[in-house]
């Protein structure tokens, strides 16, 4: 499994003075993972890919769950995974960042609204998401030619921009956008006042 893609326990303690979740949505290749990985750090509390989550539950990839089941089989792994997530808040804080398709889902959206979890959505052009997608290491089974891709993105935006926050991420490092989360939530920054 690519290195993005690991749990992050943070030792600081600045995460949860009013979320017992942040969740990061957006449409692959948007920094989900890196920058979920960094706000962790940045706030002292866990982190979660929610794919990976899905992955340790079913035994097996993103791709082969796509590749054996069908797409239908994964949203229903996705939804479970998501409900187990938001289940552990209770005793720890998280950021968790979700894949591509999770926020778009009824039922998930749903589930999110109901733990009244802010969600922020991570944006960038279609154009800098697909030099991204096939810049990184990670296997994308909805990646597949670039007009599918596009289109994917264009009917999936409008639901990624019902999320509480936007924050662009192209031609912006990582460190200025974990800052903006941080700033635009008013989340305690680690070593930090207030």
């Amino acid at each position: 499994m690519a290195e993005s893609r690991r749990d992050t326990e943070a030792t600081s303690h600045g995460c949860g003075a009013r979320a017992r979740a942040i969740v990061l949505i957006g449409f692959m290749g948007a920094g989900k993972t890196s920058v979920g990985r960094a706000l962790s750090e940045r706030l002292g509390c866990h982190f979660q890919d929610l794919d990976d989550r899905i992955e340790a539950r079913e035994g097996r990839t993103v791709a082969d769950i796509f590749r054996d089941s069908g797409e239908a089989e994964f949203r229903r792994a996705e939804h479970a995974a998501l409900q187990d997530v938001l289940a552990g808040t209770e005793t720890r804080t998280l950021i968790l960042a979700l894949g591509g398709g999770a926020f778009v889902q009824p039922a998930n959206a749903s589930l999110l609204d109901r733990a009244a979890t802010p969600t922020i959505y991570l944006d960038a052009s279609v154009k800098e998401l697909w030099r991204r997608c096939g810049a990184d290491s990670v296997v994308r089974p909805l990646r597949t030619d670039e007009s599918a891709f596009r289109q994917l993105y264009e009917m999936r935006r409008p639901k990624y921009l019902r999320a509480q926050l936007r924050v662009g991420t192209e031609g912006r490092d990582i460190a200025a956008i974990v800052n903006e989360i941080v700033d635009r939530l008013g989340l305690e920054r680690s070593g930090e006042e207030k």
